[in-house]
């Protein structure tokens, strides 16, 4: 049964709708945009400047709500944007859950802040927070649709997936984020003091990932309005619908400026592997074989996360960019996640111990 907030919802949105029809007025349009990414990225303060609000920034702490409003016109209603932001980088990753919900998910998007000046926590920041936000938005997906059929209101809680255009570059060959996406790639100020060799692998491996996740990017830094100015853009989209702009910028010095589907594996090229002969790295798929280079340049930080691997000289390969690659099934590798808990390493003792702080 509906509990009583959602009747009194579904009772102010068919009022609503009703005098929107009656009177000629407008209804209001609400959308949902979730910020995650890494730990002390800039989120807080980029969401302000697109919001354009002259506060301080403080701590995020956990997961924290605010709203932005924006009239589309003189005396009409006017459009809501939702906004969550989750603290903490990767540590809260299970708070991810909680603003989305069958009716915030018709209109939900996600904005993933990744700090450029920390290149080595970016691909386990990234691979994190992506995979438990996409795991509870298909759970939410499949549990609408397997739920009781039901009136109009029920039906319209219940999205579609995301669909591309048939014409989008590279259809068959990515994995769409299931709702819009754009990757934020912050501090940039900082970046550009890196090696250009560095550069080039992070400027490369985001925009594999974003062509990739079918999501745009761009490159920003609270110290240049110009570049603020073009991540409004972009969030101003998400958040209520308007145009993004029509820039394009690829060019090795200049900030990525990539809206979705802009992009191409061809344009892309293959992942950045100078002294790294690619054919000898055991990857299971296009995208694994990026992480192996790029975790090659910048080792993840992430403790325990080493593997160990039992190799068997049968191999299966695929092709990527004109290079055959070969990988290996679950039954031809054997993966170790965390040695602390295997069996023949036991010391009841200090496993003891470990499992009380734990």
């Amino acid at each position: 049964a509906d509990t009583l907030w959602e009747l009194a919802a579904a009772e102010v949105q068919s009022q609503e709708s009703g005098a929107g029809e009656g009177d000629g007025g407008e209804t209001v349009c609400e959308r949902s945009v979730f910020l995650i990414g890494s730990k002390t990225g800039g989120k807080t303060s980029i969401l302000l400047r697109c919001l354009e609000r002259d506060e301080p920034p403080k701590p995020t702490l956990a997961l924290e709500y605010t709203f932005g409003r924006r009239a589309k016109g003189h005396n009409t209603p006017k459009d809501i944007a939702h906004l969550w932001e989750l603290g903490g980088g990767t540590s809260l990753s299970d708070l991810i859950q909680i603003p989305i919900t069958p009716d915030s998910i018709r209109s939900l998007s996600f904005v993933l802040v990744l700090d450029l000046s920390k290149p080595n926590a970016l691909w386990g920041t990234m691979e994190k927070l992506l995979n438990a936000a996409q795991a509870h938005v298909e759970k939410v997906f499949s549990e609408a649709q397997k739920s009781k059929p039901g009136g109009k209101r029920q039906k319209a809680a219940h999205p579609a997936a995301r669909v591309l255009p048939k014409d989008y570059p590279d259809r068959e060959l990515i994995s769409p984020f299931p709702v819009p996406l754009l990757i934020i790639g912050s501090k940039y100020d900082l970046f550009q003091d890196f090696d250009s060799d560095e550069k080039k692998v992070i400027r490369k491996t985001l925009r594999f990932l974003a062509h990739y996740y079918a999501a745009s990017l761009i490159f920003t830094s609270i110290k240049s309005e110009s570049l603020m100015s073009k991540t409004k853009s972009f969030f101003s989209h998400l958040a209520f619908g308007l145009d993004r702009g029509k820039t394009v910028s690829c060019d090795s010095g200049k900030p990525l400026i990539i809206p979705a589907g802009s992009d191409s594996f061809s344009q892309i090229g293959s992942p950045p592997s100078t002294d790294i002969d690619i054919t000898s790295l055991h990857a299971k798929n296009p995208k694994d074989l990026w992480k192996k280079v790029y975790e090659r340049v910048f080792p993840s930080e992430v403790a325990g996360s080493f593997s160990v691997s039992a190799h068997i000289p049968e191999h299966k390969c695929f092709q990527y960019m004109g290079t055959t690659v070969f990988s290996q099934s679950h039954s031809e590798q054997r993966e170790l996640k965390d040695p602390a808990k295997d069996p023949q390493y036991s010391e009841p003792q200090i496993d003891a111990m470990r499992a009380q702080k734990d």
